[in-house]
Formats: C-alpha cells, sequence, structure tokens
C-alpha cells in the first residue's frame, strides 16, 4: 500500500549531474525524515543524506559533502537528490527511504519504508 519510487537515474560521465527523484504514494509521509542511501557492487549499503520534514536540517556523508544537495518539496510528497561533480565511485544503486525518527539518522535499520532503487553508472 505504501509506495516510494525513485527516477532519474542513468548513465553520466564523471564530472557531470544527475538529480535523482522519489515520490511517495499511499500515504503522505507526514513529519517523516526522508534519506538516501546507495549500494555499489560488492559493498554495503551506506547512507549518503537525509532531509527532516521542515527541511530546517539536512545531513550528509563526508564522501559526498559539497557535491551532492538533499531537498523535499512536501506538497509535492517528493524527495530530491541534486548530484553535481560526479566520480566514478559514486556508481552504485540509490534507495530513497522514510523514517519516522528525526535528527541525523543515518542506520538504514532505523528506516521502515524503502524504494527499489535506481541505477546510477558515473563513467571514467
Amino acid at each position: 500500500q505504501v509506495q516510494l519510487v525513485e527516477s532519474g537515474g542513468g548513465l553520466v560521465q564523471a564530472g557531470g549531474s544527475l538529480r535523482l527523484a522519489c515520490g511517495a504514494s499511499g500515504r503522505s509521509f507526514s513529519g517523516y525524515t526522508m534519506g538516501w542511501f546507495r549500494q555499489a557492487p560488492g559493498k554495503e549499503r551506506e547512507f549518503v543524506a537525509s532531509v527532516t520534514w521542515s527541511a530546517d536540517y539536512t545531513y550528509y556523508a563526508d564522501s559526498v559533502k559539497g557535491r551532492f544537495t538533499i531537498s523535499r518539496d512536501n506538497a509535492k510528497n517528493t524527495v530530491y537528490l541534486q548530484m553535481n561533480s560526479l566520480k566514478p565511485e559514486d556508481t552504485a544503486v540509490y534507495y530513497c527511504a522514510a523514517t519516522p525518527y528525526s535528527g541525523r539518522v543515518t542506520n538504514e535499520q532505523l528506516y521502515p519504508n524503502w524504494g527499489q532503487g535506481t541505477q546510477i553508472t558515473v563513467s571514467s
């Protein structure tokens, strides 16, 4: 009944930009923190960024800080991830997720709602 759907993935050259979007249906996720995670081949899923309900706080992994920007439009029930200066090491499946917890929530086990993921491939 609850569904998170990512879009905007694809193939891009190093140094390029992409914007991911995650739309929610089935419920509004009012008050929820929204996050982005990624999983590269052969590696565990890792935290990328998160934004609180009122967007008063954003958090980023050190590996993407200064390059990625997370934002949300609650009227559209959508969260975005703007990715600039992409590197080959950014290649991964990117997932959006929602959690009722507030603050800096980086543990994937605290996120009960997940999208199916979208592939980002950054070529050299």
